[in-house]
């Protein structure tokens, strides 16, 4: 029944596959170690400053290199367990079984599978392509992005999708799915237009006003 690329049928249940990638605590734990890495280098501002003012204050190198390296270590502990603690709920797809006439469903986190609940739980699907145009003159293509609301009871769930194909078979594949159980299946378009950069202008003391080259 599966017939868009985000869909995808097993023997077991049909998955609507958000993110590929293994799940599980300890997955979650090793991923977000590995992304933990960069965290001392978004708040390396603050750690040249210290060692800024340590080198003015006639510090020798090899104290400041020591001292960097523990305010390092200590931004890596930190940003580990905040990584994966807020990778923990982020939903990687969403099982429905049996495949063919779903009964049941589970969203799969990065950190493991939630509970399964009877798919009357989910009262709409809500699918959002909004489409950012180029204005007139503009060489930059058109922008797409597809976003997909959970309306379960209780737990909304929204998330965007990673989108390549078309939203109305994506639509059309997700109702011939959930349709016989009820569910609602909605898909809206909005459409807006890139704004036109607005041209640099720059006073002088004399009061006038000289405006530079913008791309039109």
């Amino acid at each position: 029944m599966a017939t868009d690329p985000l869909l995808r049928q097993g023997p077991d249940s049909t998955d609507l596959v958000l993110r590929t990638g293994p799940t599980g605590p300890v997955w979650n734990a090793l991923i977000s170690a590995g992304l933990a890495l960069l965290t001392p280098l978004v708040l390396g501002a603050p750690t040249l400053v210290v060692a800024f003012w340590m080198a003015l204050a006639g510090a020798r190198a090899s104290t400041v290199f020591v001292v960097v390296g523990v305010i390092a270590g200590l931004e890596y502990l930190i940003g580990w367990p905040a990584l994966a603690f807020s990778r923990a709920r982020d939903i990687l797809r969403v099982e429905f079984a049996p495949a063919s006439v779903p009964a049941s469903l589970r969203l799969v986190r990065a950190a493991g599978p939630d509970a399964w609940l009877p798919v009357k739980a989910l009262r709409q699907v809500r699918l959002t392509h909004k489409v950012v145009e180029p204005y007139q003159g503009d060489y930059k293509p058109a922008v797409s992005t597809l976003a997909l609301g959970l309306l379960l009871r209780g737990a909304p769930e929204r998330l965007e999708l990673p989108f390549g194909g078309d939203p109305q078979r994506l639509a059309d594949a997700l109702e011939a799915l959930l349709g016989p159980a009820g569910v609602v299946v909605v898909l809206r378009t909005e459409r807006s237009t890139r704004d036109r950069p607005q041209p640099n202008s720059r006073w002088t003391s004399g009061g006038s006003a000289s405006v530079g080259s913008g791309a039109g």
